[in-house]
């Protein structure tokens, strides 16, 4: 498990260090069943050395292709004995991970490095399980992150002070970002974060089963049967203030 920990964290420590796409989708069903899904495109660093990455999260060989798909929930069941040494609470937190899967697909002839996270639900509530369980992995290797390393998961893979919660009733959706915690600004007298996110976005995109009337964001985008909607962000201006992409949606 440790090893697992250790990949996963230096995976995501290399792409928020660079620049990425971030997209955050989900997919609701009449029946409010649906997934929920992280795509991160870090195809840009691949043109910045990234024939390394191979070798960093353990791939053999010169062709440094790779294609694979990663189950929590079998790994949580090879390592059960190393989580069963965890608090209880941690426990029910790493469970709620179970469900999601991690698709990684990386070609460097192709100049192309790809990773997709899904998680289904029943009820969106559940979504809240996955974040606390996205937590439990940050506390895990809180000590080895870096300030370069915040994510724009609110208590999951980074941290940028704030906590991400859903809400739907079939007349209604929201996605809110409530702050946690007094921000602590550190200098960076190099401006190298800021070069880094520049050219990085961060979209919603979100699929319901009827007809949008309204949202509060006034810059989302609407499909032909105004069923989607898109939201797109700088990702420096997220990570500054994650209450941006705060977002409420009223039905037909």
């Amino acid at each position: 498990m440790k090893q697992f920990f250790q990949k996963t964290t230096l995976l995501f420590f290399i792409l928020f260090l660079v620049s990425c796409n971030f997209t955050e989708s989900i997919d609701i069903q009449d029946d409010g069943s649906g997934k929920y899904a992280v795509e991160v495109d870090a195809s840009g660093l691949l043109a910045m050395g990234g024939d390394k990455i191979g070798d960093k999260i353990g791939l053999k060989g010169d062709n440094k292709v790779l294609d694979s798909v990663i189950s929590f929930k079998t790994i949580f069941e090879n390592k059960k004995d190393s989580i069963a040494l965890l608090s209880p609470e941690k426990q029910a937190a790493l469970k709620g991970l179970e469900n999601t899967v991690m698709h990684m697909k990386m070609d460097p002839n192709k100049k192309e490095f790809l990773i997709a996270m899904n998680s289904p639900f029943e009820k969106i509530t559940e979504l809240q399980n996955l974040m606390e369980g996205f937590t439990v992995l940050q506390d895990l290797k809180k000590s080895k992150t870096s300030q370069s390393s915040k994510s724009p998961f609110g208590g999951g893979f980074g941290d940028n002070n704030s906590k991400l919660s859903f809400s739907y009733d079939g007349k209604t959706f929201s996605r809110n970002v409530e702050l946690i915690k007094e921000k602590q600004v550190v200098a960076d007298s190099t401006g190298m974060s800021k070069m880094l996110f520049a050219s990085s976005t961060y979209t919603l995109k979100y699929h319901f089963p009827k007809p949008v009337k309204s949202t509060s964001n006034p810059e989302a985008l609407f499909s032909g049967d105004r069923q989607t909607i898109t939201v797109r962000y700088p990702f420096s201006e997220y990570m500054d203030n994650p209450e941006k992409l705060n977002l409420n949606v009223v039905f037909e």
